[in-house]
């Protein structure tokens, strides 16, 4: 459900009237009376615009957490102007991070990972739901459990592929998923297994130390999926920034879709869908330059002559 109760206060001694609040407000919540804000609207997405923009300091939405401080590092609360950030070193982290498959045998702080989650959540969020959930692996031993769990998946996907007639019902009534599972990721998957169960290599999460779940739940409304993936951008910069490598975990994220089991072992509820798992931990690489990318097509549209 997108919320909508209203949890803004103002202060009328504090409030000049300058009407800057409304202009930014996107649910009518307030209007001015008397040459003082007020609130008038029966509805607001809570997404703090009017608190942000008063140059007062008159108005506060209860609603939100004034307790999610990062503790590993000192934030700076002003708010950076249009134009102020230094465009040239955001585009140099972002080129600069890069999916981590070595890591050091080494633990992340639980701080630091609590960091990186409240980092994630200052993402945008459709509607202002923020109905996203985060699930925290803060050990090695409890991430290889999870491993396990995914591992036991695909053993039992590689079983069913393995026979032909399963395939072959697949072409005609499942547009081919198992075949294509065959073909391009069987071989892969087996040897895979039995790196991680006999030889004691991990190539799902490649030696990361902890991991981040990303999900969401549809009831909430919004756009689930795409505010997951949102706050895993966040948190995948910031952890570079941090000092620490990361890597999007996708076999882990199919094997909790299809496996309900996986997130029971987790106590994620089964309402909640889990859209990104990263892996994290201290980087054993260390790259020289940035990497360029395959070209891009760009389509444009303009207005067609009548």
């Amino acid at each position: 459900m997108i919320p909508n109760k209203v949890t803004t206060t103002i202060d009328p001694e504090k409030c000049i009237g300058c009407g800057l609040c409304i202009s930014v407000c996107p649910s009518k919540t307030i209007s001015i009376q008397d040459g003082k804000a007020v609130i008038t609207g029966t509805e607001s997405l809570q997404c703090g615009h009017c608190e942000a923009i008063c140059p007062q300091d008159a108005i506060k939405v209860s609603a939100l957490d004034a307790t999610l401080i990062c503790k590993t590092f000192e934030e700076e609360p002003h708010w950076l102007e249009f134009g102020k950030p230094d465009i040239k070193q955001l585009v140099q982290l972002m080129r600069s991070r890069r999916s981590c498959r070595n890591y050091e045998d080494k633990p992340v702080p639980l701080e630091t990972l609590n960091d990186l989650v409240k980092i994630g959540i200052s993402a945008p969020s459709g509607s202002n739901v923020q109905g996203w959930s985060f699930t925290v692996i803060p050990d090695r031993n409890a991430l290889l459990t999870l491993g396990k769990y995914v591992m036991n998946y695909f053993k039992s996907l590689n079983r069913m592929a393995e026979i032909y007639p399963l395939r072959l019902l697949s072409y005609w009534f499942a547009k081919d998923e198992l075949g294509q599972y065959y073909r391009n990721y069987y071989s892969r998957i087996a040897e895979a297994i039995d790196e991680f169960e006999n030889q004691d290599i991990d190539r799902l999460f490649h030696g990361a130390s902890a991991a981040i779940l990303i999900g969401g739940n549809k009831l909430n409304g919004g756009c689930p999926q795409e505010d997951a993936l949102l706050a895993s951008q966040n948190i995948l910069l910031a952890a570079h920034a941090m000092g620490l490598g990361t890597c999007l975990i996708g076999f882990a994220v199919e094997a909790m879709k299809r496996d309900s089991s996986i997130k029971q072992y987790l106590d994620i509820p089964q309402t909640d869908d889990i859209y990104a798992v990263i892996g994290i931990g201290f980087p054993k690489e260390k790259y020289q330059t940035v990497i360029r990318r395959k070209p891009v097509k760009i389509r444009y549209f303009h207005e067609k002559d009548k």
